[in-house]
């Protein structure tokens, strides 16, 4: 396992700790909804960081975020709805599916192209999202 791997395991240890039986009644009160103004107030201090190139900041305000995503996984998946795994993979997914031109040899002839392509893409997916 790689260290990002165990420090990605020990944080998702110590959220479900946090909200577990003997954990923090913050957290273990928090829900989905409860959860999108702080999900906003960290999205926005990031925002402020890296529009100051604030190096520190920066890496403190993403730490800020990952735990916010990681606890909306975490509530998600105490809910049963779907896993941070499923998460993960469906990132993944994306970014190859969105991404043909690294990952399946298509070329394009301008950025033009590209993007139109890449818009294609994402009406498709919408499309199917709704079927």
């Amino acid at each position: 396992m790689t260290q990002t791997n165990q420090n990605l395991q020990s944080l998702l240890e110590t959220i479900r700790i946090l909200r577990g039986e003997h954990g923090c009644p913050w957290d273990k009160k928090q829900t989905a909804l409860s959860m999108v103004k702080y999900l906003k107030s960290e999205c926005q201090e990031l925002t402020e960081a890296l529009e100051q190139n604030q190096r520190v900041g920066i890496r403190e305000e993403l730490g800020d975020l990952l735990y916010i995503i990681l606890m909306l996984s975490e509530i998600h998946a105490g809910e049963n709805l779907f896993t941070l795994d499923e998460v993960i993979n469906d990132i993944n997914e994306k970014l190859i599916r969105r991404h043909p031109h690294v990952f399946a040899g298509t070329t394009y002839s301008d950025e033009a192209e590209l993007t139109a392509q890449w818009n294609a893409i994402k009406a498709e997916e919408k499309k199917k999202k709704y079927i």
